[in-house]
C-alpha cells in the first residue's frame, strides 16, 4: 500500500510516499481503507519533533481519517466489511481507572493514532474496534474526517472543563485553527456569545460567518480594549486560548469575576509572565485540556452528524501533495481543515 511515512524529523523533505505492507489487524481490531485524512498541527510536530518527546519512528502520521472497513479481526464484532466508519483518535490501556471512567485521555498509557502508533495517511489503517465510530450513509466522508480530534479537544476545553452556559461572554482566540473554530460552534450551541480575534479582516469574517456575533484583527486593533467594550467593562466568563504567551497573560487580566481560561497549546510560546494578583483577587481558574473521553468524542459525533456542529473544510490536497498541505498550514493561512484525498475515487463533499 502507499503511505506516508516520517524516518527522521525535519523539515517538508522528511515526509517520504512509500510502498509498505498492508497490516493485518490483531485480535479486537479492524483494518479500515482510508478515503480521507485530515491535517492538524499535531501532524507538523510529529514531522518537526518536539524536545523532550519521543515518537516511534518510522511512523505514519494521521489522527484524524475515515473510510471503510476492510477486514475485522478475531472479537472485532459486530463490525462487518464495508461499514462507513471515522477513526476516534486517542485511546488508553482499556482497564485503568480513568479508562473505565470514560476519561481515556488521564490514562498513563494514553496515545494518539498517527502520534503513539501508524495513523491513516496510509491506503490502509488498523485501529481498535472501540476507536470506530459509524458514520451515517447521508453523512459525507471527507467531513467525517474533518472533526474528530478538533471537535472532542474543543468540547472538553468547553463544556467539561469550564461548563459553558447560556449567557456567558467567551472569547476565542486564532478564529481560523481547527480547534477554535470547533469552540466558537460549541458555545454558541450552548447558548454562549462568543468573541474572535484574528490577523486579518478575511479571517475575522469567516469568524462571523461561523456563528460568532463580535471579532477583532489583532493586527490592527487592541483586542483587549475591544472586548473590553464589547463585554460592557464585565469581561469575559470563559477565554479559549492556545496561542500561550502572546496572549493568556493579557487574558487573565480581561477575565470576569470568577471566570476562567483554558489552553490547550502554546504555539507563541511556554514560557511567559504572568501577574498573580488578578487570578486571586477575581476568583480566577487557569485550565488545561489535552483531548477527552471517548464518551464526549460520541457526543460530539452525534452533534456533527446531525448538523448541530459542521466541520469547516478550507482546502483538500491528494495524498501525494502532503508536503503542500503542510506547507499551506505552516503559512498560517488556513481556516477550518486541511483534507488529504488518500483514496483518488473518494467523492468530494460542496
Amino acid at each position: 500500500m502507499k503511505a506516508v511515512r516520517i524516518h527522521e524529523h525535519g523539515d517538508l523533505e522528511v515526509l517520504r510516499l512509500e510502498e509498505i505492507p498492508i497490516p493485518e489487524p490483531g485480535p479486537g481490531e479492524v483494518r479500515v481503507k482510508v478515503a480521507w485524512s485530515a491535517l492538524n498541527h499535531l501532524d507538523t510536530w510529529v514531522r518537526r519533533g518536539v524536545q523532550g518527546h519521543e515518537f516511534p519512528l518510522p511512523l505514519i502520521p494521521g489522527c484524524d481519517f475515515s473510510g471503510t472497513i476492510d477486514s475485522v479481526g478475531p472479537g472485532a464484532e459486530p463490525f462487518e466489511q464495508g461499514a462507513r466508519v471515522c477513526i476516534a483518535p486517542g485511546f488508553g490501556c482499556g482497564h485503568c481507572l480513568a479508562c473505565s471512567s470514560g476519561r481515556q485521555n488521564h490514562c498513563r498509557s494514553y496515545g494518539i493514532y498517527g502520534e503513539t502508533v501508524d495513523g491513516g495517511n496510509a491506503e490502509f489503517a488498523v485501529v481498535k474496534k472501540e476507536n470506530l465510530i459509524p458514520v451515517p450513509d447521508a453523512f459525507p466522508l471527507d467531513l467525517a474526517a474533518a472533526f474528530p480530534l478538533t471537535h472532542l479537544t474543543a468540547w472538553h476545553m468547553v463544556v467539561d472543563r469550564c461548563g459553558v452556559k447560556p449567557g456567558d461572554r467567551v472569547l476565542v482566540h486564532a478564529a481560523g485553527s481547527g480547534v477554535s473554530v470547533a469552540a466558537v460552534q460549541i458555545a454558541r450551541l450552548w447558548g454562549a456569545e462568543v468573541m474572535v480575534t484574528a490577523g486579518t479582516d478575511a479571517k475575522v469574517a469567516l469568524g462571523l460567518e461561523n456563528g460568532a456575533s463580535f471579532g477583532v484583527n489583532y493586527e490592527e486593533s487592541d483586542w483587549v480594549k475591544e472586548g473590553r467594550a464589547w463585554t460592557q467593562g464585565r469581561g469575559f466568563d470563559l477565554i479559549v486560548d492556545h496561542v500561550g504567551a502572546d496572549t493568556l497573560p493579557k487574558g487573565i487580566w480581561s477575565l470576569a469575576k470568577g471566570g476562567r481560561i483554558v489552553t490547550c497549546g502554546v504555539t507563541s510560546g511556554a514560557e511567559m509572565k504572568i501577574h498573580f494578583a488578578p487570578i486571586f483577587f477575581k476568583s480566577l481558574s487557569i485550565l488545561g485540556s489535552t483531548m477527552g473521553g471517548h464518551g464526549e468524542q460520541l457526543e460530539v459525533a452525534e452533534h456533527v452528524f446531525a448538523g448541530r456542529l459542521k466541520p469547516v473544510v478550507d482546502s483538500r490536497f491528494p495524498l501525494e501533495q502532503v508536503a503542500d498541505a503542510h506547507r499551506k498550514m505552516g503559512k498560517r493561512e488556513v481556516f477550518g481543515k486541511i483534507l488529504l484525498q488518500v483514496d483518488p475515487k473518494a467523492p468530494a463533499s460542496e
